[in-house]
């Protein structure tokens, strides 16, 4: 009885020593993506999507559609409408904008703007993009819409817009988010408006890039300087880093969406509810170097193709004549032979009246039976609808053509 005892303790203290010393290891929950050399992006974040921006192809996914607490990932679209309202004509960078008490009263992080303070829009955009200033934030959206409640309602159309089926926005700053208030986004939806802001307004890279600046704040006090440190320690050291923004709450823990661009590839890695904020930037690397040593771009834009007339059914010409429009992009992760990709030309069946530029048929892309995609053909030129004294000029025509 009492050999039976000192074995089982024993063995007890033997299993506790592996233990400690790591000979066993306890499975946790963790992603792994494999990579062409067989390696693998191991990913402990809750969740992760890594796509490519010029197609839109997702490369990498963790839990992609999990809807989950943004924190200030939520002012990629908050900066996205900033830059439409630019395009649009209705704010320009040199633009004015005035401090109100409501934007001067966030917290969390801010440039401690003060009521009835005035920035340009250039400046909030440098606060809003290298230190994630709430109170930047929320002075631009009343700027914009007249009020952050306005501005929000925009932010939830533009979402609905570019197919984000996972997100709710309830501020324009992500400061204070719960899923239970209706404030949340996933890592998919994060990449698709990451997508829409670094790949339609590049000139966020003028400002998401700056690793440090500062600003001066003008006021009744006199003018101060105030030191602006970007968020997204990536922008130190990563090749072709491009962008773009971090967030962090106790609720959201740590998220992070970054862009890089190298060899004609646009990379857009979302980290979402990382245990801790070095881990944000680790795993986001490693699926930014994943798709880099890993994946290749293809793209054509129709070149060398002969496109026949288009039928046009009831027109007068009866025919027109097509150009491509647009540049076919496809993602490849693996080694791919240029030469074995298949170009098909495919028209629709067209009536009139048409105008210039509308869509008569495409382009379809196949690899090795596979098919990739397609590129629109347009017409050249406009094309009535041929009216009653058309068909008869074209009958009496045909009734007096004489061949040999």
């Amino acid at each position: 009885m009492k050999l039976r005892l000192t074995f089982t303790l024993s063995t007890l203290f033997l299993f506790i020593t592996i233990v400690i010393l790591g000979g066993i290891r306890i499975p946790s929950k963790i992603c792994h993506a494999e990579t062409a050399t067989g390696s693998a992006v191991n990913i402990s974040a809750k969740a992760a999507v890594l796509i490519e921006g010029s197609t839109g192809e997702i490369l990498y996914e963790k839990e992609k559609d999990v809807e989950l607490v943004p924190a200030s990932i939520t002012k990629i679209m908050t900066l996205t409408l900033i830059f439409e309202a630019i395009d649009n004509g209705k704010i320009k960078l040199t633009d004015t904008v005035s401090v109100s008490e409501y934007a001067a009263s966030m917290g969390g992080s801010q440039v401690f703007l003060e009521p009835n303070e005035t920035q340009t829009v250039d400046t909030m955009i440098k606060c809003i993009s290298i230190a994630s200033a709430n109170d930047a934030a929320v002075a631009m959206a009343e700027k914009i819409a007249g009020s952050e409640a306005n501005f929000v309602k925009l932010m939830n159309q533009k979402a609905k817009n570019l197919g984000m089926k996972h997100t709710q926005f309830k501020n324009c700053t992500g400061l204070d988010d719960d899923i239970t208030s209706g404030h949340f986004s996933s890592a998919y939806d994060v990449a698709l408006m990451s997508r829409e802001l670094i790949m339609k307004h590049p000139q966020i890279s003028n400002y998401s890039t700056v690793w440090m600046d500062t600003i001066t704040h003008k006021t009744k006090k006199g003018e101060t300087e105030f030191g602006l440190t970007n968020t997204n320690k990536l922008v130190r050291f990563y090749q072709g880093i491009t962008g773009l923004k971090t967030g962090s709450t106790s609720k959201a823990k740590y998220c992070l969406s970054a862009t890089a661009k190298r060899n004609g590839l646009n990379l857009i890695a979302v980290v979402m509810a990382a245990p801790d904020h070095k881990i944000r930037f680790t795993e986001a690397q490693s699926l930014l170097d994943y798709g880099f040593a890993n994946c290749q771009i293809y793209e054509d834009n129709g070149k060398g193709l002969s496109f026949e007339p288009a039928i046009i059914k009831g027109g007068i010409p009866s025919t027109v004549s097509v150009t491509s429009q647009g540049i076919f992009s496809h993602t490849f992760t693996s080694d791919f032979d240029k030469n074995r990709i298949e170009r098909k030309i495919q028209y629709n069946e067209v009536h009139a009246p048409l105008k210039k530029g509308e869509t008569v048929g495409s382009i379809h892309y196949s690899y090795e039976g596979k098919e990739l995609g397609t590129l629109p053909l347009v017409s050249c030129e406009d094309v009535k609808e041929a009216n009653y004294f058309d068909f008869l000029k074209q009958s009496i025509s045909r009734l007096f053509l004489v061949t040999d």
